[in-house]
């Protein structure tokens, strides 16, 4: 199995909450600004959308678009907030103690 496919998916949720709390943005805005950080298939996004929406993490709500149908844009709630917040801290958490984990591994085989 691949390491990076389950760093993606555990990612994933934290970009998009991040990139929603930067400001309201639609699915295909979403999946451009994702994929400029991680490899995401489209696919894999709007089943998380819809997760969210249902979990309130998010509201949506229809805008009209100059270039056809209205856009259903993805804004966070408070309560995403604070979800938000706190897969930040557990992230930081995360990559701290790997790194710790990975410097000590491997400070011998200099």
């Amino acid at each position: 199995m691949d390491i990076s496919i389950q760093f993606k998916k555990g990612a994933l949720e934290l970009c998009v909450l991040v990139l929603i709390h930067e400001r309201d943005r639609y699915g295909y805005e979403l999946a451009q600004s994702v994929s400029e950080h991680i490899e995401v298939a489209e696919g894999a996004l709007y089943p998380l959308l819809r997760r969210l929406v249902i979990e309130g993490y998010c509201t949506t709500y229809l805008q009209e678009s100059t270039g056809g149908p209205p856009r259903k844009y993805y804004k966070l709630t408070p309560a995403g907030e604070i979800h938000m917040n706190k897969l930040v801290i557990e992230w930081k958490q995360f990559v701290r103690n790997v790194s710790t984990l990975i410097e000590k591994g491997t400070s011998s085989d200099e």
